[in-house]
């Protein structure tokens, strides 16, 4: 009699847990390789994104191999709206042949940012460039936005 009480008080736990949960059907956020993003695959202007923190912030990098020019514009967690921000520049950290580089990439305002601000990163670092197609080449984009430094990797597969 005593096995009876105890199973009949384990399963009328167990029908008011799966109650509470709603039939067991809790949805559960995916993390890691299996998390869905809710960004597009490329940045408005067709660019490759850099994800910055938990996809709090966006990078997408324009690289345009005949004029040597790199731009990083700055977009919010959806990937889809230029986030002006306080910063003057923005560091690459490169690495290749095991030689680290640092490049710094200056402030250019776009016609839609706010005065003082800035959602593009704009350089013409010949050297940057070519680096970043390097074989081999180990890069990471540094961005203060607020008071929160950021580190996105750039997986650059441009060629």
């Amino acid at each position: 009699m005593r096995l009876f009480g105890y199973s009949a008080l384990c399963l009328t736990l167990s029908a008011a847990l799966v109650g509470a949960a709603g039939c067991g059907k809790v949805p559960v956020k995916p993390t890691g390789s299996a998390a869905v993003h809710n960004h597009p695959a490329k940045g408005p202007h067709g660019g490759s994104l850099i994800e910055l923190g938990k996809e709090e912030y966006h990078v997408e990098m324009l690289h345009d191999d005949a004029t040597h020019t790199v731009t990083f514009y700055v977009l919010d967690a959806s990937a889809t709206k230029a986030v002006p921000i306080d910063a003057t520049e923005v560091v690459v950290n490169l690495k290749h042949g095991g030689k680290p580089e640092q490049f710094k990439v200056a402030a250019k305002a776009d016609t839609t940012d706010l005065a003082g601000k800035s959602s593009r990163f704009v350089s013409t670092d010949k050297e940057l460039a070519e680096d970043l197609d390097a074989e081999g080449a180990d890069a990471e984009l540094v961005i203060t936005i607020g008071a929160t430094q950021f580190r996105g990797k750039i997986a650059h597969t441009h060629k």
